[in-house]
C-alpha cells in the first residue's frame, strides 16, 4: 500500500511524508513547488513535480504505485490573498480538488484525508467550536475548502470512496528534530512571524487589534503544534484502514493563547525582545476561536504530545534560526 501526499513539499505536508516515512510507509508526493520546496520532501519518498488538476497524471502516478490513499494538503491558503483573487482559490483549491477527486475515484483509491480549516466556520458566536455549529465561512479561502468538504460528501454518498476532512486552527512550530519547518517566505503565521522578530529577521510586527473583549484585548487563538497535527492525519489513516466512517473533524487543543501571550512566550524563549505595534482589527477576525476536539480524540484516539506553547515556539524559533542556512546549501 502507497500513500500519496499532495503538496507534500509544503509546511505541512512535508512533516505528513516525514511521518508516513517513519512509518514504514511507501510515499509518493505531488507538489508543484509553487510554495513548497523540493529540499524538504524526505529522499525516501517518490517526488513529482506536477499539478493535481492534471488527470492524467495523477491516475498514471495511482496506477503505477498502487497507491491506496491519497492525503492532500496542497492548495492556497492565505485569507486576504482569497478577498483580493477568489478565483484562484476556487481553482487551486476546488476545482483542482474536484479533479483529484474524480481521478481517485476512477482509479479506484478508497481512502482520502483531506486539509481543511477552521475558517468552514466563519465567525462563530460561541467558543469552543463543534464540528455541527454552523459552517458560514466569510472568505474565499473557508468557502472553497467547505466546498471540497461538500464534493468529499456527496462523492463518498455515491462512490466505494470514505474520507476524513481534518479542520485545522492555528498550526504552529517544527519537527522536533529539526528535519522540517515552515519555510514559505511570505508566511503570515502569528508564532512564525513573532520568532524571526526576536531573530531581527523582522523589524517589527503588529498585533491587529487590542480592543477584543478578551483577557488582554487581543485575539485568542488555538495553537496545534505541527507534530500533533500530522499524528492526526496518521491516526485518520489507520481510521479509515480499519474501515472507519467518513467524517469532518476539529483539530485543536481545546484552550488558545492571546496575541500578547504567543508575544510573551516568544520573547522568554528566545531572551529577546519582540517590537510589536498596536495595529486596528483586521476584518473577518473573531475575538476567540478555540476547537472542541472531542470527535477526533473519540473516533481516532488521538492523544496530543506537544500541549505545551513554549514547546512549541521553541521549536518554531529553532527552526527559523537554521532556515536561512539550509537555504543557502540548498
Amino acid at each position: 500500500m502507497t500513500v500519496l501526499v499532495t503538496g507534500g513539499a509544503g509546511y505541512i505536508g512535508s512533516h505528513m511524508v516525514l511521518a508516513l516515512v517513519d512509518a514504514g510507509e511507501e510515499v509518493v508526493v505531488l507538489d508543484n513547488l509553487s510554495t513548497g520546496f523540493r529540499w524538504a520532501v524526505h529522499p525516501q519518498a517518490q517526488f513529482h513535480e506536477g499539478d493535481i488538476g492534471d488527470a492524467s497524471l495523477v491516475r498514471n502516478l495511482i496506477r503505477q504505485y498502487g497507491i491506496d490513499a491519497v492525503v492532500h494538503f496542497a492548495g492556497s491558503i492565505i485569507v486576504p490573498e482569497s478577498v483580493e483573487n477568489p478565483l484562484k482559490y476556487y481553482l487551486n483549491n476546488t476545482a483542482k480538488s474536484r479533479d483529484l477527486i474524480e481521478a481517485c475515484v476512477k482509479s479506484g483509491v478508497k481512502h482520502f484525508i483531506f486539509s481543511s480549516t477552521a475558517a468552514v466556520y466563519g465567525m462563530p458566536e460561541t467558543s469552543p467550536v463543534t464540528e455541527d455549529m454552523n459552517l458560514t465561512p466569510i472568505s474565499p479561502y473557508g468557502t472553497s475548502k467547505l466546498m471540497t468538504e461538500w464534493m468529499l460528501r456527496d462523492t463518498a454518498a455515491a462512490h466505494d470512496l470514505r474520507y476524513v476532512a481534518l479542520r485545522y486552527f492555528n498550526v504552529a512550530g517544527a519537527d522536533p528534530a529539526g528535519r522540517s519547518g515552515q519555510s514559505t517566505r511570505n508566511a503570515t503565521h502569528l508564532i512564525k512571524i513573532a520568532c524571526q522578530t526576536a531573530l531581527g529577521q523582522r523589524e517589527q510586527m503588529g498585533i491587529f487589534g487590542t480592543d477584543y473583549e478578551t483577557p488582554d484585548g487581543t485575539g485568542v487563538r488555538d495553537y496545534i503544534h505541527v507534530s500533533d497535527l500530522i499524528a492526526a492525519h496518521i491516526s485518520a489513516l489507520q481510521y479509515l484502514r480499519d474501515g472507519g466512517t467518513s467524517l469532518a473533524a476539529n483539530c485543536g487543543y481545546g484552550h488558545g493563547f492571546s496575541v500578547r501571550e504567543v508575544i510573551q512566550a516568544v520573547e522568554e524563549v528566545s531572551g529577546r525582545p519582540v517590537k510589536a505595534t498596536e495595529e486596528p482589527r483586521r476584518a473577518g477576525d473573531p475575538a476567540a476561536l478555540v476547537a472542541n476536539s472531542n470527535l477526533l480524540k473519540e473516533r481516532m484516539r488521538w492523544t496530543p504530545q506537544y500541549d505545551d506553547l513554549e514547546q512549541i515556539v521553541r521549536h518554531a524559533l529553532a527552526w527559523e534560526e537554521t532556515l536561512p542556512e539550509k537555504v543557502r546549501s540548498k
